[in-house]
């Protein structure tokens, strides 16, 4: 057992699989502290983040996790992966421009992150759009991603094994609330921390669910944003890999604060994601700690309509 997260591993727990069952939960006072510790840890760590990702996403990806402290490796190609991907610190897998030899490479790196030790994430992306992608999806479950994110109709899609049909492509049909349930059962039978993003986001283990209200409608404008919070949250977890769930919420929430930071500067979404990177590379523990802080003491935990910072509370 380790002593500082009381988890036992399972002793034939597959390589890079989480533990399981539930992190001993944070107090809602200490939510802010622990988002700067990780931040800070992942600047001090520049942790090296491989993104097989799609072509519309690689270049904000890259730029949120340099603002971040991370670095950023968008290396795809089979042929470099048996050398690359066992030295890397996590990989980040998104199939939003899925193709067979793009699959291909996921897998050998899924595979190989996971043989290494390396916590891998995956962004199923329009996963109910075509067979193809169900299919693939699933195949790539198998492999034990630490964290699956995607929006609530991604995830109800995959938690289903079943495409939802006449959904829109990337956009979600659902909010993120109708697929709280699915996402438990989800993380249940993959041993992955699932996060469901939305209005409010929701990060469960299979068995609590946390929720983080913060960021600005206006993301939604801006390609490739839900992309770059799957690539934060592989510099998260890898960074604290035993305490996937916290690293998470902290790093949804984190980016929601960039956003809300950044929006005050914007005019519209073109400056939105140029302040956004801005306010993400200046964060500081003042602007986390206090915020963090004002939500619990003044919210007792409960959903205060829209929160201007980054607000997490525990779903009963």
């Amino acid at each position: 057992m380790d002593r500082q997260t009381g988890i036992t591993a399972t002793p034939n727990a597959p390589a890079g699989k989480i533990p399981q069952p539930s992190e001993p939960l944070l107090p809602d006072d200490q939510w802010g502290h622990r988002a700067w510790e990780l931040l800070q840890k992942l600047r001090l760590r520049a942790p090296l983040i491989q993104c097989i990702t799609n072509v519309v996403s690689m270049d904000l990806m890259a730029n949120v996790l340099l603002a971040a402290g991370a670095s950023p490796a968008m290396l795809s190609s089979i042929d470099e992966i048996s050398d690359f991907t066992p030295g890397v610190d996590a990989l980040c897998i998104n199939i939003g421009t899925l193709s067979e030899d793009g699959l291909a490479s996921m897998r050998a790196a899924a595979a190989t992150a996971a043989a290494a030790g390396r916590p891998w994430v995956l962004d199923p992306v329009a996963v109910n759009a075509s067979d193809f992608r169900m299919e693939a999806c699933l195949g790539l479950l198998e492999l034990r991603p630490a964290v699956i994110r995607g929006n609530a109709s991604e995830i109800l899609g995959l938690a289903s094994a079943r495409r939802i049909r006449n959904s829109k492509g990337v956009d979600s049909s659902h909010q993120s609330f109708d697929a709280v349930e699915a996402a438990k059962s989800l993380s249940r039978s993959s041993g992955a921390i699932v996060a469901v993003s939305g209005d409010v986001d929701y990060i469960t283990d299979g068995h609590v669910v946390v929720g983080a209200r913060n960021g600005d409608y206006m993301v939604q404008k801006i390609t490739a944003t839900g992309c770059a919070i799957t690539a934060l949250i592989a510099a998260f977890i890898s960074v604290e890999p035993l305490r996937a769930l916290e690293a998470t919420a902290c790093a949804l929430s984190i980016f929601g604060v960039a956003a809300e930071l950044g929006m005050e500067m914007a005019a519209g979404p073109a400056s939105l994601r140029m302040h956004l990177i801005d306010s993400l590379d200046g964060l500081n523990e003042d602007v986390l700690v206090f915020f963090f802080f004002f939500f619990f003491f003044f919210g007792s935990g409960a959903i205060l309509g829209k929160s201007l910072w980054a607000s997490i509370f525990i779903y009963r």
